[in-house]
């Protein structure tokens, strides 16, 4: 199933793209601007709850938003082993270091991805590529060259997937795809990337000839509306990161990351 196929009859499918994505920039400079598991953790509850009243509960758990929930205890081990000591030793073994100051780092690390990129990808399968295209032209007003550019690699997305997923099977059938995983890999990517490059000159000319590339003003089909559904929805997005903020300055757990 490609993305686009989980897009229509979402919840939020009808809300301005740009206002989904400006809620989403508040919390994510107020988590980047500490470094502390309340804040964190506080807007991962918001999260689970509002998506879920809004319908949306489902896709926290899907197989689109594994990524998230596999990188970031990762990227939070990496720091408990490797992150600046301070504290009490857990454990120390040559350059590993864990500590108590380790793992607090490690743990606050692993809420603040999960925190900024799930909503980020829940949001994300609610857009819809020419929605998104028609709010960066006539609400931010960006040039319609770009706009329509970015629209039509967002739509290659899907397709590098199965791209990926035949080049794959063809090699399988060929019999080359049995041994050598880092070689088989590097061999399919280059083959990827010269199959993409190929698609976008194609796409390119083809553009160009229906005139997308000319300059001055575009018409457009459909119209952006940006009302008061979509402040709501700002709205919200502040409220959550004003509130995780809160939190952590009265916990004490504010934790500035320049300080």
């Amino acid at each position: 199933m490609s993305i686009a196929a989980i897009r229509p009859g979402l919840p939020l499918a009808t809300i301005n793209p740009v206002a989904k994505i400006a809620a989403t920039v508040p919390l994510s400079i107020v988590l980047v601007l500490t470094l502390d598991a309340v804040s964190a953790a506080v807007a991962i509850a918001c999260e689970l709850v509002l998506f879920t009243a809004v319908g949306l509960g489902h896709l926290l758990w899907s197989r689109r938003t594994l990524p998230v929930w596999i990188a970031a205890p990762l990227t939070g081990i990496s720091m408990v082993l490797y992150g600046a000591p301070s504290g009490a030793v857990l454990w120390d073994f040559g350059v590993i270091h864990v500590t108590e100051g380790s793992v607090q780092i490690g743990v606050a690390t692993t809420l603040r991805v999960i925190a900024i990129a799930l909503p980020a990808v829940v949001i994300f399968l609610t857009i819809d590529p020419t929605d998104l295209a028609d709010g960066l032209a006539q609400t931010l007003r960006l040039p319609a060259r770009f706009v329509l550019g970015a629209v039509a690699a967002l739509r290659l997305v899907g397709s590098s997937i199965d791209d990926w997923r035949t080049l794959s099977l063809a090699r399988r059938a060929r019999g080359i795809a049995d041994h050598g995983v880092v070689r088989r890999g590097l061999g399919q990517a280059f083959a990827l990337l010269v199959l993409a490059i190929r698609r976008g000159s194609t796409l390119a000319t083809a553009m160009e000839s229906r005139g997308f590339g000319a300059p001055g003003e575009r018409t457009w089909a459909r119209v952006a509306h940006f009302g008061a559904r979509e402040w709501v929805v700002i709205a919200v997005g502040c409220l959550v990161a004003a509130l995780s903020a809160a939190v952590a300055v009265v916990t004490g757990s504010w934790n500035v990351i320049w300080a």
